[in-house]
Order: C-alpha cells, then sequence, then structure tokens
C-alpha cells in the first residue's frame, strides 16, 4: 500500500534537528513546513498532519501560531487525522477547546509514563514505559469530550479525541537531541537537575525509551486504516 502523505507543521524555531527526527521516526511521504516561519500548507490534501514540538508557547502572540491554529482547526474540521508532539499536543488541546498553562517548573529528562484505555496509539506498548520530557508548560484541561491516554505524576502526556491525537513526551528524540535539549536549559533548570537528567541520558536510557517510538508506527498504521473506510459516496 502506498504510504501515507503527512504535513509536517514544524513548529521548532531551529527545526533542523526536527525535521531529521521525524523524518528517521516516520514512516511516510513528509511534505514539510516551517510553521514557525509562517510557512502552511495551501490546501489539505493530506492524510494526516503532525505538529512538532517548539520552545514557543501556544498563549504566546507570536504572529505565526493564530494562523497555525486557524489551518489546523480547519483540518480537525476536515476529519483529518493529526498527531501532535510536545507544543503539537498542546496547541491540538488549545485549538479543541482545551486549557493549557505555564508549570512553573520544567519536566526534564528519561521519565516514566502509564498510558490510559485503549488508544491504538499505544497498541503493542507496555503500560507503564519510559519516554524523554522536556516541557514546562501542560495541558491542564483537556478539550471537551476527549479522553485522557496517557500520564504522570507531574502533567497529563497524551489525549485522544476523535481522529485527533496528542503526546506530551519526545518520542523522535534520540541521545543526541536529548542531551542538546537539555543543554540548551541551563540556566532555565536547577544545576543539579541539569546535571542529573545529563547523567541520565545514556544508551540504556534510551534503549528503554525506543519502545515509546511505536506511537509513529501505530498513527501512519491508523492514518492507512482511515484511508481504507469506506465513505458515504462508495
Amino acid at each position: 500500500m502506498d504510504r501515507p502523505r503527512i504535513a509536517l507543521l514544524n513548529a521548532a524555531y531551529d527545526g533542523t534537528s526536527t525535521r531529521q527526527n521525524f523524518r528517521r521516526e516516520l514512516d511516510a511521504d513528509l511534505v514539510e513546513f516551517d510553521a514557525a516561519s509562517g510557512e502552511l500548507p495551501e490546501s489539505f490534501e493530506y492524510d494526516a498532519v503532525v505538529v512538532t514540538g517548539s520552545r514557543a508557547s501556544v498563549y504566546w502572540d507570536d504572529p505565526w501560531i493564530p494562523p497555525l491554529k486557524e489551518w489546523v482547526g480547519e483540518a480537525i474540521g476536515r476529519e483529518i487525522p493529526c498527531l501532535g508532539v510536545c507544543y503539537g499536543h498542546q496547541l491540538l488541546a488549545d485549538v479543541l477547546g482545551g486549557e493549557v498553562r505555564d508549570m512553573g517548573e520544567y519536566e526534564l529528562g528519561y521519565r516514566e509514563v502509564t498510558h490510559v484505555g485503549d488508544s491504538p496509539l499505544f497498541s503493542g506498548i507496555d503500560e507503564r514505559f519510559t519516554v524523554f520530557t522536556s516541557h514546562s508548560d501542560e495541558v491542564t484541561s483537556l478539550p471537551p469530550g476527549a479522553e485522557p491516554t496517557a500520564e504522570n505524576d507531574v502533567s497529563n502526556h497524551g489525549f485522544r479525541k476523535g481522529n485527533v491525537f496528542g503526546v506530551q513526551f519526545h518520542p523522535e528524540y534520540d541521545t543526541e537531541t536529548a542531551r542538546a535539549i537539555a543543554e540548551g536549559k541551563r540556566g532555565a533548570v536547577p544545576d543539579d537537575q541539569l546535571e542529573a537528567v545529563l547523567a541520565g541520558i545514556t544508551e540504556e536510557n534510551y534503549a528503554a525509551a525506543c519502545e515509546a517510538k511505536g506511537v509513529f508506527e501505530n498513527f501512519t498504521q491508523y492514518v492507512r486504516d482511515q484511508r481504507l473506510r469506506p465513505t458515504a459516496a462508495d
């Protein structure tokens, strides 16, 4: 079967490593857009949409954010499957009527998360699994009608509403990206916390976190399954 055609909305201000990570992990034909520079698709002729992480917050007044929200809202209205990662998770929640707030601190490093319910996004993934986290905002109120799909003692880590899926953690990170992201937090997190995070970026923890990469395979399979569903015209 043909690979799904996915619009990758790259919300990272310096999106090179983000682009590389998602290209490596998503078995799909990605059409990339530099969303943080205001670049958005001119149509909705895609099988799915993926919104990446960003150092921005969804409640900032940066000029590129409202058009991104508007485009994503229309894609959701057209029932195009959407996946949001970290900032993307928060943006999808915001667009659907949820609430995102500053946590007042960072959740950073390899952590354990539990998935709940029967979301297809976590098919084949252990109930408790390891992920890399890097966020200081959280979804404090899910969108109306959304179901929580993952969580830990810090925040919500996943939700689903219809064809829309969000995950707060970063299944796309490799160890190089994890170290660079952690180093970039110097001055924003206490030194002792940062050094503990850096010490925890090991091949062993990365190997454990690779299980979470299954969300990408599960999402692309979900997209393929949606393409096979009969329509009213069939």
